[in-house]
């Protein structure tokens, strides 16, 4: 690839003209889709066998441990950690489900299809140390739920869409379907769930259970939802975060006398001009004490309410189309004295829920025999690790090794450079903390920096803080940075300055933050004649100068493109910049959201790179079913070095939000028969993502 950058003045070699945009058969796609802080979910076989001294034959979500109240050390019970330890098994009938969640042993149970219950509005019986996790979007139970009683403790529900136990009346007195009960339980973790249209609650947590987390779920189209005390005694301890209540009336939640209830990063929405009117938002009753921290509240009636008794210590909260109750006062209590914990912007809450909460897609079966295969090196500045920095732990990966190398990295911030080179395949490299923003890799090369040895300066790919050249690479859980300070480099011949660069084929960045100014991530192929794909899911990328750009066949899905002001405080700025050779796939923006403290009217969403004037390219960026904030301009795409944009592939289709605009010859828009040729499937081809 040119290191040279040309810009919208410089003159085309060549021009030429193109028609119609192209137009494939969409393919099948079972991948990857959004799950908090980039964990995985994978299926196993029903003989499929992890043991708690070989930790690395189990599946790499098998091994993740709540956050919140559920992972602190009490009742005799160190965390949330389900089922791990015990056989994986995956259920495809109500019997097999029943069977493996009453069983007094641990298990790891994988629901693969769509259970009915019999009759409806059953409750299975869950037993202590077990996780049930569904298989992506097909693990589902309909008509009834779970029920964890006095005692059960240590169980994980993840993954799962529970549904549809109504029986017809709103305001039901007389059945008690529930999709998730508990009473007396201890140290759960509800995360990732659909869960709605139920006949009673959605959650309840009741009779003293406590050391719960409830995480990333979807609550929606339901009357009592989500119900938390039915006791006299205050002892419950429960953590409640980035959970999208959607047309919901009431109990969202309802706190009854819980010691400790911590609420952030919620978004509550009622939506306007339907059947469903919210009572009240976050109630804090009897002798609750709660903090409600960067939650956003939209539409709603009384968002926030309290009794005399109770206490609610508001933080950062967000109120838009809100009325009535609001309230706060009396003294609550510090979560960080129980556990750490990293707030997102409340701004950014709607979009990031609205894309990351609920089951993710599936990952096929083939999770299962890379994670038995995986090897572990771990990082931690402090020393507590095999190796003090990243790079010294991708130079101890074998050379052409063939199976999955896990490079776990502790929280902090590692200023260093990362390459892996292209005979390292098989490479994730994954942060260990609570939060994506727990595990930095930073460092501040740009395009104009000087190399260190006097051979010139870095050029743009050069410059990238992390270099991925291997296939099959992963990372998950952890941010990725180029902090180059532009303003102070002025004198510099070049500010492009990359935070991660790919140069490989099937790359995965799964809930990671991708951060800079001009040219943050760059989606290359190995070789001009090479097909390059990258799926990016559940994540964020900042910039504001071409910050997604490249040649590679590269999806962004499910995830938040954040626009940020250049460094003079000015807003301008062009979101891709794809260098698509001929008959490939560009980049798609699919299922996300554009948002960022910038101008109205000021940003691109791209512009076509003929790098090094290369005629021949023919860039493509496809913006489709995506939320974008008012900076995008009502002409959204623009020429660049002289090659105009009409000549190539851009197109939208399906866009919303007060940046979208109706179909014109300056903003084309896919036909239906067209955006079926435009999937995610179409782009990724015959590679599923899978994490492991």
């Amino acid at each position: 690839m040119s290191e040279h950058r040309g810009k919208a003045s410089d003159k085309p070699r060549h021009r030429r003209r193109r028609t119609a945009l192209a137009v494939g058969v969409p393919l099948a796609l079972t991948a990857a889709g959004t799950m908090a802080y980039g964990t995985g979910l994978g299926v196993f076989g029903e003989d499929a066998q992890q043991t708690a001294s070989a930790a690395t034959a189990a599946p790499a979500w098998a091994a993740d441990t709540a956050d919140g109240f559920a992972s602190v050390n009490a009742l005799g019970q160190n965390g949330t950690y389900g089922g791990r330890g015990g056989k994986t098994v995956t259920v495809k009938t109500l019997a097999d489900l029943e069977k493996y969640a009453t069983a007094p042993e641990p298990y790891v149970i994988v629901v693969a299809a769509t259970i009915n219950m019999n009759p409806v509005g059953k409750e299975i019986k869950v037993q202590s140390d077990k996780t049930i996790v569904g298989a992506g979007t097909s693990g589902q139970i309909v008509g009834g739920g779970f029920f964890l009683g006095s005692g059960v403790h240590n169980v994980i529900i993840r993954n799962l869409t529970i549904r549809d136990s109504y029986q017809g009346i709103w305001n039901d007195k007389d059945h008690d379907f529930d999709a998730i009960q508990m009473d007396g339980a201890h140290h759960v973790w509800i995360d990732h769930n659909d869960l709605r249209h139920m006949a009673d609650g959605l959650i309840d947590v009741r009779k003293d259970s406590t050391y719960v987390t409830v995480s990333w779920n979807k609550l929606s189209d339901n009357n009592k939802t989500f119900g938390i005390g039915w006791t006299e005694n205050v002892v419950t301890d429960i953590t409640i975060h980035h959970n999208w209540f959607r047309e919901t009336e009431q109990r969202n939640p309802s706190t009854d006398n819980a010691a400790h209830a911590h609420l952030y990063n919620n978004y509550l929405e009622d939506v306007s001009g339907t059947t469903i009117k919210s009572s009240y938002g976050n109630y804090s009753r009897g002798k609750t004490k709660m903090v409600l921290e960067n939650s956003y509240f939209q539409g709603m009636n009384n968002p926030v309410t309290k009794d005399s008794t109770a206490a609610v210590v508001q933080k950062g909260n967000t109120f838009v189309g809100t009325s009535g109750r609001n309230e706060s006062g009396g003294t609550a209590f510090d979560p960080k004295t129980y556990y750490s914990y990293t707030l997102d912007k409340t701004a950014d809450v709607p979009g990031l829920l609205k894309s990351g909460t609920g089951p993710r897609t599936s990952i096929g079966t083939t999770a299962a025999t890379k994670a038995a295969a995986a090897t572990t090196l771990t990082v931690a500045k402090d020393g507590t690790g095999q190796y003090k920095t990243v790079q010294a732990a991708v130079n101890a990966v074998p050379a052409n090794n063939p199976s999955r190398v896990v490079i776990s990295v502790k929280p902090g911030t590692y200023r260093e450079l990362v390459k892996v080179p292209a005979n390292k395949p098989h490479v994730t490299i994954q942060g260990t903390g609570g939060s994506r923003k727990d595990t930095v890799i930073v460092y501040n090369n740009a395009s104009g920096t000087p190399k260190p040895d006097g051979s010139g300066n870095y050029g743009t790919s050069g410059s990238a803080s992390v270099a991925v050249e291997a296939d099959d690479f992963q990372a998950r859980n952890l941010t990725i940075s180029n902090d180059f300070d532009e303003a102070a480099n002025q004198s510099l011949s070049g500010h492009q300055a990359v935070a991660l660069r790919t140069a490989a084929d099937k790359v995965l960045l799964d809930g990671v933050i991708v951060t800079g100014d001009q040219d943050t991530l760059l989606l290359d192929t190995a070789a001009k004649d090479k097909l390059g794909r990258v799926y990016m899911t559940n994540s964020y990328v900042v910039g504001n100068v071409d910050f997604i750009f490249g040649r590679a066949t590269a999806v962004i899905d499910k995830s938040v493109i954040t626009l940020k002001k250049r460094w003079n405080g000015t807003s301008a700025g062009y979101i891709t910049a794809p260098s698509t050779a001929a008959n490939r796939k560009g980049i798609l923006i699919a299922n996300s959201t554009v948002n960022g403290d910038v101008s109205s009217g000021s940003f691109y969403l791209g512009r076509p790179w003929h790098a090094g004037g290369d005629a021949a390219l023919d860039p493509q960026t496809t913006v489709r079913n995506t939320n974008l904030s008012a900076a995008i301009k009502s002409t959204p795409w623009t020429d660049m070095s002289g090659f105009s944009w009409k000549d190539d592939r851009f197109a939208e289709y399906k866009n919303t939000g007060p940046g979208a605009g109706s179909a014109s010859s300056n903003r084309p828009h896919l036909t239906d028969a067209q955006a079926s040729g435009q999937e995610v499937g179409d782009w990724l081809g015959d590679w599923t993502p899978t994490a492991s």
